[in-house]
């Protein structure tokens, strides 16, 4: 098992719904880089783009890197000589984050429907962008995210970037929704590889929700929707521009899509309460399900007891009723296999031994001595009986 510093959820009374979203043109209509960094390092917003991706997609092909490194090199690179890139620097450029409209008040809207719902609605961030930035933002500020998975850097003792921490890229995003799954949320707790029974699982996938905008979230919308849980493409409800939902939908990578307008009473509002609505219909057919099956594994249970506790009761009376040595050796050999006994049993089993002469003049035979040399050296209970079996097989 994995170390058990790490917190971890566990699986809650009532059923957990899972949304996990993107950032960049999922809640936000721009790239986060666009509102605040580029200005900063010198750049107009178009020229920026045009060449700043250039470059990034050039060192990622000639050295083998990832792109989402090679991004984030050239960030640092590009900041040089013009500001000190801080994590205090990014989280201020996050609070300049534009966010598409109803965002602001989304996340506790969904919490508290959920809640009327008998269902608890946690919200997840899964984004190759990164991680300060987001954390910047008056939604992160506000407490809106359980947990935000994204790309971060390391920083000295002056806050100062100096190395990539985390890297998020469109593959590796899928490893987050196992960790949301199992309640094994810290990146570095390797129980995410554990088993989890079914009935442990913390959030299954029918209840997760994963919202994205590209390409980059297909791996997760795939994921998502294969087990049964439900994926949703956005688009931005200003360009009203379909294409890429219409492709994933074709591509069976997303069940729905909707604008990315997420304001009380929206079609995305609407969508998303109806999962839920459906989410606390389900969990209770689940409920009852796992509770059936509760009961027959009990059930098979109290029976292998009952077989067994029968088969013992009845080799002692075979054993008390032993008419000749050979009917004792072949009752005996059944005896000792079985290593759990009852003080009861153990000390009809003692007087046996010496009231019944078939069992007790060839109490020394191997077998014979074998099976209750075992009862005398791993149960506690001793009597009469066991004190005179004791001294014959010492003597």
């Amino acid at each position: 098992m994995a170390d058990n510093k790490f917190t971890r959820k566990h699986k809650e009374r009532k059923p957990v719904v899972a949304i996990c979203y993107d950032f960049d043109k999922t809640l936000s209509p721009d790239d986060m880089q666009a509102q605040g960094y580029i200005q900063s390092v010198g750049y107009d917003i178009k020229s920026f783009w045009a060449e700043f991706w250039a470059e990034s997609n050039k060192l990622a092909e000639d050295n083998d890197m990832d792109q989402n490194l090679a991004y984030m090199y050239e960030m640092m690179e590009k900041a040089r000589g013009r500001l000190v890139f801080t994590k205090d620097k990014l989280e201020e450029y996050g609070a300049k984050v534009n966010l598409f409209p109803g965002v602001e008040d989304w996340f506790e809207r969904m919490r508290q429907y959920g809640l009327e719902q008998n269902v608890i609605v946690e919200h997840y961030i899964i984004s190759s962008r990164l991680k300060e930035m987001i954390e910047g933002t008056t939604v992160a500020k506000s407490g809106a995210f359980e947990k935000i998975y994204a790309s971060s850097f390391y920083f000295d003792n002056y806050g100062v970037a100096i190395w990539p921490a985390q890297v998020v890229n469109y593959t590796n995003k899928t490893q987050f929704l196992f960790r949301i799954e199992k309640g094994v949320l810290d990146i570095n707790d390797q129980g995410v590889n554990d088993y989890f029974s079914p009935e442990d699982i913390r959030v299954p996938f029918r209840n997760m929700v994963y919202i994205g905008d590209s390409d980059t979230d297909i791996p997760c919308m795939k994921l998502v929707n294969t087990y049964g849980g439900h994926s949703i493409g956005v688009y931005n409800p200003d360009t009203k521009d379909k294409k890429k939902v219409y492709k994933m939908i074709k591509d069976n990578r997303i069940k729905y899509f909707a604008s990315a307008d997420y304001t009380d009473g929206s079609e995305l509002d609407i969508l998303v309460k109806s999962i839920i609505d459906r989410t606390s219909a389900n969990e209770k057919l689940e409920n009852i399900s796992f509770e059936l099956k509760d009961e027959v594994k009990k059930s098979d249970e109290a029976y292998i007891i009952n077989e067994e506790e029968e088969k013992k009761e009845s080799l002692i009376l075979s054993l008390e009723d032993s008419s000749n040595f050979a009917n004792t050796h072949t009752i005996i050999s059944q005896l000792l296999v079985i290593d759990k006994w009852s003080n009861d049993q153990i000390k009809n089993l003692y007087k046996i031994a010496v009231e019944n002469n078939q069992v007790n003049w060839i109490l020394t035979d191997y077998d014979v001595a074998e099976f209750y040399k075992r009862l005398l050296e791993n149960f506690d209970y001793s009597d009469e009986n066991s004190e005179k079996i004791k001294l014959e097989l010492e003597s």
